[in-house]
């Protein structure tokens, strides 16, 4: 049987080092992007390859479109290091945090959560078509709060309710090649992101345990899981859609 390839954009901490990992545990090989922390994303192909799994790691700034044609031509290298030409699934993880009052956003935060956050998935998704196979599958990481409103969130749940929309457009424009794209949208998850600030801010995370059906915030792994499920052959109807993995929050 063939080995499935995924590729994870900021997978070397966080959800993305979570879905490499479990991913790796179901077969699955993998390259996965980080901007700057090298040895951490070293530390994370060892880890796989410790599983069974193949890995590679390649730095990719997903603010920057113009590395976009030079990173395919690095994915297209660092497939045939692991004994393919094509890819299988693509799982726009990559980001940063901004919790900014609408008010005091200004112009430039606004254009580098955009090229972050949106900009990014559309063009880097669109550059990488030509390499991954047809029947593949495309997973968009979006937030709980495109769905529920906190402050301070204004333009990072606006980019990614517009990632929600543009997901349901690649499913419907990419179905003719049997290449499904869904959403992931996590709840308070306790990771690296935005510094630690759920895990290092105890208050904090008390409050949103308190709106959380399941009565704690979400670990890394517990999206890793729902992004592994999805990419296995049992979900294969699900398509164009948003799966929120918050354990219940602000039900």
């Amino acid at each position: 049987m063939t080995r499935k390839i995924a590729i994870i954009t900021g997978g070397s901490r966080g959800i993305g080092r979570a879905i490499a990992l479990r991913l790796a545990k179901s077969g699955i090989d993998s390259i996965l992007t980080y901007k700057t922390s090298q040895v951490q994303a070293g530390d994370v192909v060892n880890q796989i390859e410790s599983l069974g799994a193949r890995a590679v790691a390649v730095p990719l700034d997903v603010a920057t479109r113009d590395s976009y044609m030079s990173f395919a031509a690095v994915a297209r290298t660092a497939l045939e290091k692991i004994g393919a030409t094509n890819f299988d699934f693509l799982v726009n993880n990559a980001g940063i945090g901004l919790s900014q009052p609408f008010a005091e956003t200004t112009e430039e935060q606004f254009d580098e959560m955009t090229h972050i956050h949106f900009k990014s998935v559309f063009f880097l998704s669109q550059t990488l078509l030509p390499l991954i196979n047809d029947g593949g599958h495309i997973i968009n990481i979006s937030t709980g709060t495109s769905r529920f409103v906190l402050p301070g969130y204004s333009i990072y749940a606006s980019l990614k309710t517009a990632v929600e929309g543009l997901t349901r457009y690649m499913a419907k424009e990419l179905g003719p090649r049997k290449i499904r794209v869904n959403v992931v949208a996590p709840g308070a998850t306790e990771t690296e992101f935005r510094g630690g600030f759920i895990r290092n801010n105890p208050q904090f995370k008390k409050m949103m345990e308190a709106n959380i059906a399941l009565g704690r915030v979400g670990q890394a792994d517990d999206i890793a899981g729902v992004v592994n499920a999805l990419l296995s052959d049992d979900c294969y109807w699900v398509n164009g859609q948003r799966i929120e993995a918050s354990g219940g929050q602000v039900l």
